[in-house]
């Protein structure tokens, strides 16, 4: 499973990644398949209006309520997220979400002083924009990681959920591809967890760096595929019900 299976198929990075490249990664022994594991957990990241906007509509429509937004990509995904969300509420397997609020510009350290825009106030606790969306609402029984930065395990309990959950793997989706999904990923894999991106689960403001860093995270640390590659996996693991 994971990105070699999809070879025959488009891939987000088609566009991006030269041939030569793609050489030098394979003889290099990169963009081996992890799997999943027995025990699979949900974690949804930054799926919050501040992110996608309030509508499916073009990016720079979406950036005039926030600016943070982006639309009609973001949308997408989120559509594609409630399918796997289904999946795992019928197994009864753990989900988590990561929301990301700020309390003003002093609260980022060094994240608001490279990005603004985190500390503004639509980004405040209680805000609309700080809201996850309406069609994913958490559950009581889901756990929701309030982060500051990147990564979801930095500065939180998320360790200490994961493995009270008896998570093995991390299915990672939401937003952005490069920066919140990746650092999450990373952290993830280091801590010893199977990481898996859905590729059209995730969005970015930026193409090429949505596109990138899907391949990066291919080649290094996650297995990433589609969400139609994934389902059918998920469904042959046992569920916790």
């Amino acid at each position: 499973m994971g990105s070699q299976n999809s070879k025959e198929k488009s891939r987000p990075w088609d566009n991006f990644i030269s041939d030569q490249d793609r050489e030098i990664y394979a003889q290099s022994g990169f963009g081996a398949s992890v799997g999943l594991g027995e025990r699979p957990a949900l974690l949804i990241i930054d799926a919050q209006y501040r992110t996608t906007g309030e509508n499916a509509v073009p990016i720079q429509e979406a950036m005039k309520e926030y600016p943070t937004a982006v639309g009609e990509a973001a949308w997408k995904a989120v559509e594609k997220i409630e399918v796997l969300l289904s999946v795992f509420r019928d197994k009864g397997w753990p989900v988590m979400y990561a929301q990301g609020e700020r309390t003003g510009l002093q609260e980022g350290a060094r994240y608001t002083d490279k990005i603004p825009s985190l500390g503004a106030e639509f980004n405040l606790p209680g805000s609309r924009g700080a809201q996850i969306v309406e069609s994913l609402e958490p559950l009581d029984s889901d756990v929701i990681i309030y982060k500051r930065f990147p990564s979801i395990f930095f500065g939180t309990n998320l360790v200490t959920q994961l493995v009270n959950a008896g998570a093995d793997t991390i299915i990672v989706v939401g937003c952005t591809t490069s920066g919140c999904v990746r650092g999450t990923v990373v952290d993830g894999m280091s801590y010893g967890f199977r990481c898996v991106v859905p590729e059209d689960c995730v969005w970015d403001r930026g193409e090429a760096s949505h596109a990138i860093n899907l391949f990066d995270i291919s080649q290094k640390y996650a297995d990433v595929m589609p969400m139609e590659d994934l389902i059918p996996v998920l469904s042959t693991i046992q569920s916790k019900k």
